[in-house]
Order: structure tokens, then sequence, then C-alpha cells
């Protein structure tokens, strides 16, 4: 498969691919003797990457940028592009999971709450009966943990990783260690999956998220977010003004 073409929006590349496109991709790496970073990227991620310099590398030399947030959707048009679908970490982790128990790659799972990841695993496990856990553990993005985690999974075997220290946190510790870790294959930044996974948290109703309103949702649940969320019409303003 040819490389998916990046769409730049706001100085960052976003991947034209849909869900079955980016797991063929997924596939072609793994053949690959290198680690392949995954952003799930959304209107915030190109927010905070215009006033974060490290962040905006990251997403510069992430091997796939996904469109991860329907208003990405919505500039690609404005610029006369088209990104033909959201491709949502929430749905792939799911996705990867169960392409990992087919193909017998060993999946670690990084990052959240304590004993998030463990729960998680155990959820997937149930879920796919033949997925291999190579591991689970907290832990968290500071410097001084970084050398034992990376041994963690090194130690692992683990094929497949997935970050979940919430963006940009999650998406830096993959680029700075990507040449640290010897087997994995590809690493993915999966924000809040896992608490979804475990049903810590709820994803929004299927209309909302068809609507494009799932962010509408999240600030219903979780209030404190609204700072974040001032990132949106920022968004739709720097799109539009362009």
């Amino acid at each position: 498969m040819l490389p998916p073409e990046a769409i730049p929006i706001l100085g960052i590349p976003v991947h034209a691919v849909t869900m079955d496109e980016t797991l063929t991709l997924i596939e072609g790496y793994m053949l690959e003797p290198r680690v392949h970073q995954i952003a799930t990227v959304n209107p915030e991620f190109v927010m905070a990457a215009q006033s974060d310099a490290a962040f905006r590398h990251t997403l510069l030399t992430a091997d796939l940028c996904l469109p991860d947030g329907v208003g990405l959707l919505y500039a690609a048009r404005r610029l006369g592009r088209t990104l033909p679908e959201r491709v949502p970490g929430s749905e792939l982790v799911y996705r990867l999971a169960e392409r990992a128990a087919e193909r017998n790659w060993p999946l670690f799972l990084l990052g959240a709450a304590p004993g998030v990841a463990e729960e998680a695993a155990q959820r997937l496990s149930e879920r796919y009966p033949d997925l291999r856990i190579a591991g689970t553990h907290a832990g968290s993005p500071a410097a001084e943990e970084n050398d034992d985690i990376v041994q963690r999974i090194n130690a692992s075997g683990a094929a497949q990783l997935f970050v979940a220290y919430g963006a940009p946190n999650q998406d830096k510790w993959i680029e700075r260690n990507r040449i640290n870790l010897t087997t994995v294959r590809v690493a993915l930044g999966v924000g809040g999956s896992l608490d979804f996974i475990t049903g810590r948290a709820v994803r929004a109703p299927q209309w909302a998220q068809d609507a494009g309103l799932e962010w509408l949702y999240r600030l219903y649940k979780e209030p404190w977010r609204w700072r974040r969320m001032l990132a949106l019409p920022r968004f739709g303003w720097r799109v539009l003004v362009r």
C-alpha cells in the first residue's frame, strides 16, 4: 500500500485514511524492524501544537496522524481536500486488539490510573481470548521513571504498545523512546481509551458521535474540561480566516 496522503491542517499533517486502510498500514508496519508511531489527532492536538514546539515536532515526525475529530474533516473540506472518515482512537484500540489476537502480536498497556491498565487487559482478553497481553503498567511520563518503564516493555517482548498518559505527554513519551524500544513495532497514544474499555468513562451515544457532538457530551460529563474545549472555537476561527 502506498503511503497515505497527508493533508496539512494549520501546519499539522493529517493522513487521509479510513479505519480499514489504517489497519492495512499497520499490518505493513509490523513487518518492519522499528517502532512506528501513530497519533490520534483532533482539533485540540492541532491547537496545542501551535504553541508547543516539542509536540509539533512529535506530530510532524509520527508515521501516521489519524483524523480523530470531525472538525478535521470540515477543515480539510475548507481547504478543498478530503479526509474520508474519522478514525477514532477509542475504536481503533479494539480493532487493533482483535488484529493482535489474530496475528499473535503481544500487546503492552501503559498508563492511566493505577489498576486501570490491568483491568483493561482483562476486559480485552475476555473479548479476544487469543490476545496475548505482554504486560501492563501505570507508571508516569516522568523522566525518572523512563528507563525502568522501557526495560519493562522490552523484557515483555511486546510488539504493540498502547500509551495512556493523555496528550501531549503520551505522544512525546513515544517519540522520546522510539529508539529505545527494541521489540515494539507499533506504538499508539490512546488517551482515555483504557477508561472506556473498563467502563470508568462512557463514550457519547452513537447519534452524538455521528453528528460530531461527542465533544459536547464529554463536556457535559466532564465539565472540568471546559478550558481545554476552548481550543475548538479557536481552531474553527483559525481555519476560517487562514
